[in-house]
């Protein structure tokens, strides 16, 4: 084993999850700390052959329209619902004997095919989880029994929420975890634009006062008070605008009619639809602010997109979301489903020319969210339980 640049000794690295082509924030998390390890140790990314069965997520899988965030030499080798594959491979992992195996934890789903990974690997390798979420958002009656069945097969955990900590020491008490904020997203600024190039590109007038809402619309993250917010602001404010850039579920025309009920039509746009890595840019370029009026979080990668172009954010106290964000410093933390705090935020936000101020701080609290501040934690799991190792794979196992 030799040494990177850092110092460090290297490590062999098996790194789980979805990978591009797989579309969402979990793929780009991937990808970008594939890059990270990367620079200091051997990484093998080991993706999704199946990821969701099409009875339970009948949407498509993958995007194949950008590579922006692909992973040269990635495999394609995890059936997550075929106990043979999965038993499979596990016993191929454990007989190259990495020094840890990382694997993304966010729903129950997986739990099953965890468990089994976990099982075929044994007790000589490190098995990392990193929980985007201890719990589902949407929790059902299962949830709690098929996570701790999980995830009591790692020896090590990073969360990115200091609710999930708690979260996660409800069902492993001794759970050896570390905290580290979620890590900034810059990837997406492939063309640098200015924001007047991004409101050209989205034909929207430069002295307009633009909020962004942006990714998979679900009832969990709060739209319909951002919508009943929107006539006070739009009184105080000329000029304002809101712009909600993402997938909808089977609800869109509820959102329709909220937005006609409001009388707010004339102020806000919807682009509907899974938006390509590429087309990622122009919004965040092109706003002013991000608002996350989510009723429950964890953590969220929007806020990371957002600090990742410099955009302040308001948010809901929910969550993870205000350990990440500096009250009246890089945006504003508001109650949830209180539509005046958050209709008083924005207002604010604009009355008092807070633009300046905002993004010189979010520039300033960047080191918080390096990515290499998430491999040191990573890397601090394997330096302190060096001399704990179970004695590795050997032929005679077989």
């Amino acid at each position: 084993m030799g040494i990177s640049v850092s110092g460090q000794q290297m490590k062999n690295i098996i790194l789980i999850g979805p990978a591009y082509p797989y579309k969402g924030g979990i793929a780009h998390y991937t990808c970008l700390l594939y890059r990270a390890l990367a620079k200091e140790h051997n990484v093998e990314v080991i993706s999704y052959k199946m990821q969701y069965p099409k009875f339970l997520y009948q949407k498509e899988q993958r995007d194949y329209r950008n590579n922006m965030f692909c992973i040269e030499g990635a495999q394609f080798l995890l059936h997550t619902a075929d106990p043979i594959n999965i038993l499979s491979l596990g016993t191929k992992i454990r007989k190259r004997n990495p020094d840890m195996v990382i694997m993304q934890w966010w729903h129950p789903y997986f739990a099953p095919c965890y468990w089994l990974l976990g099982k075929a690997l044994g007790n000589g390798i490190q098995k990392i989880f990193i929980c985007h979420n201890v719990f589902p958002h949407e929790r059902f009656c299962m949830d709690r029994f098929l996570t701790r069945m999980a995830l009591k097969q790692g020896n090590a955990f990073i969360v990115h929420a200091k609710s999930d900590a708690e979260d996660l020491l409800t069902i492993k008490k001794d759970a050896d975890f570390k905290y580290n904020p979620h890590p900034t997203y810059h990837a997406f600024q492939a063309r640098n634009l200015s924001k007047k190039q991004a409101r050209d590109l989205l034909q929207i007038r430069q002295d307009q006062k633009m909020l962004l809402f942006f990714g998979f619309v679900r009832e969990y993250k709060g739209l319909r008070y951002l919508l009943q917010a929107m006539p006070a602001i739009k009184r105080k404010l000329s000029g304002v605008r809101l712009m909600i850039a993402g997938s909808f579920e089977d609800d869109k025309e509820n959102y329709r009619q909220c937005i006609l009920e409001q009388g707010i039509a004339d102020c806000v746009d919807i682009v509907d639809g899974y938006m390509p890595d590429d087309e990622v840019e122009k919004y965040f370029a092109a706003c002013d602010l991000v608002v996350l009026p989510y009723e429950s979080a964890t953590q969220s990668g929007i806020v990371q997109i957002a600090y990742g172009f410099k955009k302040p954010v308001i948010v809901t106290d929910v969550g993870g979301l205000p350990d990440v964000v500096e009250n009246g410093k890089t945006g504003y933390v508001v109650e949830a489903k209180n539509v005046n705090a958050l209709a008083e935020a924005v207002i604010k936000y604009f009355e008092e020319g807070k633009e300046e101020e905002f993004v010189q701080n979010v520039q300033k609290e960047a080191w918080r969210f390096q990515w290499e501040r998430l491999v040191e934690k990573i890397e601090s799991f394997q330096d302190e339980n060096a001399d704990l190792q179970a004695p590795k794979y050997k032929e005679s196992d077989k």
